[in-house]
């Protein structure tokens, strides 16, 4: 088991880049060859439907090798394989023929269907992106489609920057001027060529990657972002403060009652929520799956954390490509042990017997449902011969570290659980018989309830929301980790005080069904972040096509299921320190 651990830490640290397996760092000589490798093509518009480099029909040269992948890498789709061009270190070359081809009737019709689709390609050398389109499409003020013209870009135009014996930065133009004409279903002769160009710069080799990062800190970006900062803490001053002022003079107007109360007459009725004193406490419905949920949010809300905490001292770093993938994959295995004791120390503290069906339910509470999402997108995937479709090592991989890290964790996590033997601690006995909840207006029910408590977290993070869409679903660079935390202890702390609010609500309304009413409230922010995924799609996206509107909406839909069960958790940890305190503040018979 630990060497299991230590190889799992390890895949992390290589994904990260602390353990480089390519060239990245190393000193070249002038005439060296700099690996360059094709990675992947695909509409620009769908991020997730991509394809392999050579899938187009473009020349493919001799001995194409394929470069070794980490787990992360193929998660994230890369393939990469070895590209046509030759940039050696230094070496300059003006428009040299790599390669004359014929191109079919049935090669034109699928370079055409490729531009028409505004096709991108994605190559690295030296570990440094470089992207380009593949052709381009004249439309010339017609408003027929078949009258327009297509074109392919025949000549790639590469510019590379160094200091002294290092690779710097690189970038691509295509040659306006040099293109094959694809209007018509007819035999073509296409004759693809490349330039490379060196200057010298005095940029640091360890400040090469800043490019890339400074596009999402540009001055107009970041005033954006801190107005959503200060339109959260806003309305996290204005909710606190509001809930502050209200529970506390209530509540010491309820303190205080109740005080007189009880040294008045004995047989005076009691009412609000003191009377629902001995059911309060009383245990939910279905323990089992309830344990279970807060197993598998608190499992959650620790991977987030862990997550947080790699960004913020730097490993994902633009175009580190599958190191989050890599993360979530280890991570997740790692703390499935913290699932299996929170959720079956729980379920014995609610005085469940069948303790392993309940360990059972929380490993399948949410790797069931995303297991199916998967299975259901990758033969999508493989369908379409993209590049998302996992090959069946992977595969294998990651059902071995389910197999032998997950489960064992989460079995390990249980039996540490069931024998902590601890008690719920409820300050109030319960009855034996429950009280009848008295009937209530419509908007006390649970989902006015869960659209209310839904709607002020979401508003304090939907600013946000648009930016972490346009990097995951786009190809916009997201590097301000230190504003997203922010958000998310905002997203955190407006989540408790409005499911604490509700919940003191509910009570005094003589409801003591407040156990799920509270995970229910406290993860509705999950649905609105759902909901705001069919507006995306639909106003902000340029996305289309089946693949692309499965893979977001699946994902998505997965996505936002892990927020409804661990802001469920909060929510429901948040009701429960509370309600045991205000129990706990009067005295009960």
């Amino acid at each position: 088991m630990t060497m299991l651990l230590l190889l799992l830490g390890a895949l992390i640290l290589s994904d990260a880049g602390y353990v480089r397996s390519d060239s990245s760092d190393h000193r070249y000589k002038e005439g060296d060859i700099v690996p360059l490798y094709a990675n992947k093509v695909g509409p620009f518009h769908n991020p997730s439907e991509t394809y392999r480099y050579f899938d187009l029909p473009f020349c493919v040269p001799e001995g194409v090798k394929e470069k070794k992948e980490a787990l992360g890498e193929v998660l994230n789709g890369d393939r990469l394989v070895s590209a046509p061009y030759k940039l050696n270190f230094r070496d300059e070359k003006d428009s040299e023929v790599y390669c004359k081809k014929k191109l079919s009737k049935e090669e034109v019709k699928h370079f055409r269907k490729a531009v028409e689709k505004d096709y991108y390609f994605q190559m690295y050398y030296d570990d440094l992106p470089i992207w380009g389109f593949i052709g381009k499409v004249d439309k010339d003020i017609k408003s027929d489609p078949s009258e327009y013209k297509y074109f392919l870009y025949k000549h790639i135009q590469f510019e590379i920057l160094y200091n002294k014996d290092r690779v710097i930065e690189i970038s691509a133009r295509m040659d306006p001027h040099s293109l094959v004409d694809l209007s018509e279903d007819k035999e073509v002769d296409a004759e693809f060529m490349y330039s490379v160009k060196w200057k010298e710069t005095e940029t640091p080799f360890e400040k090469r990657m800043e490019k890339y990062s400074m596009s999402s800190s540009l001055p107009h970006h970041l005033e954006i972002h801190w107005f959503s900062i200060i339109n959260s803490c806003v309305t996290v001053l204005l909710l606190t403060g509001f809930l502050a002022t209200i529970l506390m003079r209530v509540l010491k107007n309820d303190f205080m009652k109740y005080a007189q109360d009880e040294e008045a007459a004995d047989d005076q009725e009691e009412t609000g929520w003191k009377y629902i004193h001995g059911d309060v406490f009383r245990f939910p419905t279905h323990n089992s799956l309830f344990a279970a949920s807060l197993g598998s949010g608190t499992q959650l809300f620790t991977l987030t954390i862990f997550i947080f905490m790699l960004a913020l001292v730097g490993v994902f770093y633009p175009y580190n490509r599958g190191a989050l993938f890599t993360a979530l994959v280890v991570i997740y295995a790692l703390t499935s042990g913290i699932a299996g004791y929170t959720s079956a120390s729980f379920y014995c503290q609610l005085e469940g017997k069948s303790w392993v069906r309940n360990l059972l339910l929380t490993g399948c509470l949410f790797c069931g449902p995303l297991f199916l999402t998967f299975c259901f997108l990758n033969t999508v995937a493989i369908t379409y011969t993209a590049t998302a479709a996992l090959p069946f090592g992977t595969i294998v991989v990651i059902a071995l570290i389910w197999t032998l890290v997950t489960s064992p964790l989460l079995v390990l996590g249980g039996i540490a659980g069931k024998n902590s033997k601890a008690e719920f601690q409820a300050p109030c006995r319960t009855t034996k018989y429950p009280r009848e909840i008295p009937p209530l207006p419509w908007y006390r029910s649970a989902v006015p309830q869960m659209a209310m408590a839904g709607f002020l977290p979401f508003s304090a993070i939907y600013i946000e929301l648009y930016y972490i869409f346009a990097s995951v679903w786009g190809h916009r660079i997201y590097t301000i980790y230190s504003i997203l935390f922010i958000v998310f202890i905002i997203l955190i702390i407006v989540t408790a005080f409005i499911t604490v609010a509700l919940t003191y609500f509910q009570l005094a309304a003589e409801d003591h069904q407040w156990w799920w009413r509270s995970f229910l409230c406290g993860g509705s922010t999950g649905l609105f972040i759902y909901a705001y995924c069919l507006y995306y799609y639909y106003a902000r996206s340029d996305m289309s096509g089946f693949m692309q509107t499965s893979f977001f909406f699946g994902y998505m839909a997965c996505i936002c299921y892990g927020f409804f069960l661990m802001l469920g958790t909060v929510g429901f940890r948040a009701a429960l320190l509370f309600v045991r305190h205000i129990y706990r503040s009067i005295k009960c018979e």
